[in-house]
């Protein structure tokens, strides 16, 4: 009897310490938050890397539920509000979805400022890290800031020069985006990603403006057959975020937030923007293999498409004035750490 309970008293205490470190090891799992499909190359290439990343390297505490298409519910454009107000732990998002609310990374969107994707992305993190951080993204704990690969234009007929566009329809990414399709008599139209499979093939637009990258899972080259690229410079450029909901941060304990921050930051930027830019090879290739005709402008031919955007920078830099931000001050820091970065 006293051997029973002996034995009782040990299982008693086994079970109570297993149930005690289960609870130190403290498994936790975030919703991840986006609005392309799962086989897209951020999901695919990008997300589910990091998000893997994340498990590995927390040894199966941290879990992350990956969530494409809006499957949580909302529109894009309301993925910033979801990651601050919680319906989302993590999201991925074009910053440009919320016009104006976030003016300093819009430096990066300026027409022709960027001409490589991984220095973009590395200057866009040093940046935010001193400018934004505190101020702009002080309700969001921000995971990774990186840019895509050069915007070009996607369209139902072949666009050589800035006149061509007059009186098109075209889906602009952005506000910068936005102005910059008027100043070529272009009537821009505002429309998620997701949106624009749909937009082509109701004539609801007669083009858009993309990176090469995405064209394959919307399947572009089979909907419009002609494509505007731009030797050097980029035309545009969008500005992204990973971004995490503040408390859901910083309540996890310090070891699981130090996995975090070991697979975020500079290091994560640079990969993500780069990644996104080596994935237009084979996207243009398809184009290609379709037979579709491809425009690329450049030398002489280069310099009507950069006069019509010229005036976009005075009006951003007196827009930014009006906030209180010194706009070209932004602009020489941009160039100078685009141009300071290592490939």
């Amino acid at each position: 009897m006293i051997l029973r309970r002996t034995m009782m008293g040990m299982a008693g205490a086994a079970v109570a310490a297993l149930m005690a470190t289960s609870a130190m090891a403290q498994e936790v799992t975030l919703r991840l938050h986006q609005f392309l499909p799962p086989q897209a190359n951020v999901p695919k290439l990008v997300l589910d890397v990091w998000a893997d990343k994340i498990e590995a390297d927390s040894e199966g505490r941290i879990k992350i539920e990956r969530y494409p298409s809006m499957q949580l519910g909302g529109k894009p454009p309301e993925l910033m509000d979801q990651a601050i107000d919680g319906v989302a732990d993590i999201v991925w998002t074009v910053v440009g979805y919320t016009p104006g609310r976030y003016p300093s990374t819009e430096v990066f969107e300026l027409p022709f400022i960027m001409t490589n994707a991984r220095a973009a992305s590395s200057a866009y993190w040093q940046m935010f890290e001193k400018h934004m951080k505190d101020t702009e993204f002080k309700d969001v704990h921000i995971l990774g800031t990186w840019v895509h690969g050069p915007g070009m234009l996607h369209a139902n007929k072949e666009v050589n020069t800035p006149e061509d566009m007059q009186g098109l329809k075209i889906r602009g990414g952005s506000r910068l985006v936005n102005q910059l399709l008027e100043k070529m008599g272009a009537t821009p139209v505002g429309m998620p990603v997701p949106a624009i499979p749909e937009g082509l093939s109701k004539g609801v637009i007669d083009g858009t403006t993309i990176p090469w990258e995405v064209t394959s899972a919307l399947k572009v080259p089979e909907l419009v057959s002609n494509h505007t690229e731009f030797e050097g410079n980029a035309l545009y450029v969008l500005t992204f975020v990973l971004a995490m909901n503040k408390d859901r941060y910083e309540g996890l304990p310090s070891d699981l937030q130090k996995v975090i921050d070991d697979n975020s930051g500079l290091e994560f930027s640079i990969f993500a923007g780069g990644t996104q830019a080596d994935s237009d090879g084979p996207a243009r290739q398809a184009a290609v293999d379709n037979g579709n005709n491809i425009v690329t402008v450049s030398g002489d031919d280069l310099q009507a498409w950069i006069d019509v955007a010229q005036p976009i920078y005075a009006e951003w830099i007196a827009d930014m004035e009006s906030k209180g931000i010194d706009g070209q001050a932004l602009i020489d820091e941009a160039k100078a750490l685009m141009d300071a970065y290592e490939q």
